[in-house]
């Protein structure tokens, strides 16, 4: 009989005081034996909601940025026992409902990262997706691709999935602490072997939902591309970079503190 593993599902918080309950609300509790929720120094109620829901939570004393947020829920999902990480949004964009079958696609052991592709589901734009962050996604999947030869829909969901193997192997200390970090995330993944699956998964736009600027979106696009680069020149052995490198920092250099 295989053992069961246990899954937590991580909420990278910045201002989702308004979002967290509906979020948290539809997470399926059956599948799911914990939430935890870290907190990027919030300006408004997140702390205070997420501790009135009953959801451990860590708090950044300064905000250090999405990627330094993921790195600490990782690490402290890992702390806490976790087997299968999935990594939710909790500003009520992606649907927690399809956690259990990211979760199924991990235990079958066919896939060691699944994602939830806005793409796959081909509503990205009548859910309200900007065209410009559309077009701007099927262009940066397309060189992507090429580059990582591969074939995923997208590479820019922020709806994931992981083993514990995933997080423990890859040097997620090297990655940045903003935006590219789930990029960069994705990337390793494939440098180092691991195989990635995909589900559709609706996502919606409103005034509450966290967005990034035209500016924020474009300094990322040149960190997606940059990424993809290194990851060509290391697989020729042109480069040398940390982010791909097995002696890079891992998750386990460090504890976290403060549940």
């Amino acid at each position: 009989m295989q053992e069961r593993q246990r899954v937590v599902v991580v909420l990278p918080a910045y201002n989702a005081e308004r979002t967290l309950k509906r979020t948290v609300d539809e997470i399926p509790r059956d599948v799911v034996d914990e939430i935890l929720l870290v907190d990027d120094s919030s300006r408004d109620r997140t702390v205070e909601v997420a501790r009135l829901l009953g959801i451990p939570t860590i708090v950044h004393p300064s905000n250090r940025g999405y990627g330094a947020n993921q790195k600490t829920c990782y690490r402290a999902a890992l702390e806490r026992g976790a087997g299968i990480v999935v990594m939710l949004h909790p500003d009520y964009q992606y649907p927690p409902r399809i956690i259990p079958a990211m979760v199924a696609l991990l235990k079958s052991g066919h896939f060691d990262v699944v994602i939830g592709s806005r793409i796959l589901v081909r509503g990205a734009l009548k859910g309200g997706m900007p065209l410009y962050k559309y077009v701007s996604n099927r262009c940066l999947t397309l060189a992507e691709n090429f580059l990582l030869g591969r074939k995923l829909s997208e590479y820019h969901t922020g709806f994931r999935a992981f083993t514990r193997r995933v997080l423990e192997t890859l040097p997620l200390l090297e990655n940045s602490d903003g935006f590219v970090f789930d990029n960069q995330m994705l990337c390793q993944a494939i440098y180092f072997g691991f195989s990635i699956g995909e589900v559709s998964s609706p996502c919606k736009y409103f005034p509450d939902a966290s967005s990034i600027g035209p500016w924020s979106s474009a300094r990322y696009g040149v960190g997606v591309l940059r990424t993809a680069v290194l990851y060509r020149l290391n697989r020729w052995r042109l480069a040398r970079s940390g982010i791909f490198s097995a002696a890079g920092r891992r998750l386990s250099d460090g504890k976290i503190s403060g549940l």
